[in-house]
């Protein structure tokens, strides 16, 4: 134990996010916000109709669509919508979208 660190408890959130940067998993949690804060970015409109579900581990955001009208007119859109995923710290690594057929 280090003699200048204070003793005695501790904050569980302050030694959680110690141990998410040792162990190189505080990116990939980041990266997940990404999933809660999709409503946001994209707004209401497109939001009714997607569901963001998960971010592979080469930056790939895993999107839900309603319709294939609607993943045509988002694919379109691909750039506009990372250019707000990269203006967030969640959406910093994603590095494209890939859009799937919701069921």
């Amino acid at each position: 134990m280090n003699p200048a660190e204070p003793r005695g408890p501790k904050k569980i959130g302050g030694l959680l996010a110690q141990w998410l940067e040792r162990s190189g998993l505080a990116p990939r949690v980041a990266q997940a916000r990404v999933l809660d804060e999709w409503p946001e970015i994209v707004g209401a409109r497109i939001a009714m109709v997607t569901r963001a579900v998960s971010v592979h581990r080469d930056g790939a955001l895993i999107v839900e669509v309603s319709t294939h009208a609607w993943m045509q007119e988002l694919s379109l859109m691909e750039q506009e919508l990372l250019h707000h995923l990269h203006t967030r710290p969640a959406g910093a690594n994603i590095t494209r979208i890939r859009w799937r057929l919701g069921r």
